[in-house]
């Protein structure tokens, strides 16, 4: 499975605050709406979601990411 299919998979699996937060994380940090930040980690070219996440949210996708058994 591709990084972009793992991402979406993964974002769609996870409740709405999760995604949002998810999403604003990746928003702030490149200074993109959260709109762009899920057409960005769900491109054909996309890198693994960790990525893209930053500070105590990256642990915390990380550990969803291993309990959904959605890892690259």
């Amino acid at each position: 499975m591709t990084n972009a299919k793992i991402n979406g998979a993964f974002l769609a699996a996870t409740d709405a605050k999760t995604r949002t937060e998810i999403l604003g994380n990746i928003a702030k940090q490149y200074g993109i709406s959260q709109n762009e930040a899920f057409e960005e980690v769900t491109d054909s070219e996309a890198e693994h979601l960790l990525d893209y996440v930053t500070g105590p949210t990256r642990s915390a996708v990380s550990v969803l990411m291993k309990r959904h058994q959605m890892t690259a």
